[in-house]
């Protein structure tokens, strides 16, 4: 018998019921349209009870307070929207899963995560579920494609942890989080084209 992950082992240990499926993702959407609309301060569980159109029973079995709902949720995020792309290229799988970032910003999900920065350093489990979530499952997809990359001879080994492979989403991020303006899959093209594949071709070239 398999031994339980570790998420599974978090909701246990907070004394949630088991998920139903059937309602998983109506209450998790829920969840993220609230924390993009009033923030983490103002929500509450009977608002994301009322907001899913479920009991608050239901929501009350799952999660005892709070922080262990939006911890719960965080831990989930983006395991669905990241894709491990394998186009047979560098090239290609840095676009599809550029592409796929653009969507996760444009999204739900990004709306909700703005909300959520300035309360993350006053709050630290929710930190630690952003790092042990969302940002290892990208940082994971990545990984995936470096070891793709090196496999057909496009980089080497070194190049995973250089400040060229750091760059490729460092701009949109910046965007996105502190200029305001618009990130669409052209920009992400755009920083392709004109700073992350001329840094692999000046690497390899080296």
């Amino acid at each position: 018998m398999a031994a339980p992950s570790t998420a599974e082992v978090a909701r246990v240990s907070r004394g949630g019921r088991p998920r139903d499926p059937s309602r998983d993702g109506v209450i998790r959407a829920a969840i993220l349209r609230l924390l993009a609309d009033v923030g983490y301060g103002a929500l509450t569980m009977d608002a994301v009870a009322a907001e899913a159109g479920v009991g608050k029973a239901t929501i009350y079995r799952r999660w005892r307070t709070k922080q262990d709902l939006v911890v719960d949720t965080i831990s989930d995020l983006n395991r669905e929207e990241v894709p491990t792309p394998d186009t047979g290229s560098l090239e290609g799988d840095l676009r599809q899963i550029m592409h796929a970032f653009v969507g996760v910003v444009n999204g739900p999900t990004g709306a909700a995560t703005l909300s959520l920065l300035s309360t993350m350093p006053r709050q630290p489990a929710l930190a630690e579920a952003f790092r042990n979530g969302p940002l290892t499952v990208w940082r994971q997809s990545f990984e995936q494609v470096w070891q793709n990359a090196e496999a057909r001879g496009e980089i080497d080994p070194s190049f995973r942890t250089s400040v060229a492979a750091e760059s490729i989403s460092a701009l949109v991020v910046q965007r996105w989080l502190l200029t305001g303006r618009p990130v669409d899959e052209a920009y992400a093209d755009e920083v392709l084209d004109t700073v992350v594949l001329p840094l692999v071709r000046n690497r390899v070239s080296a």
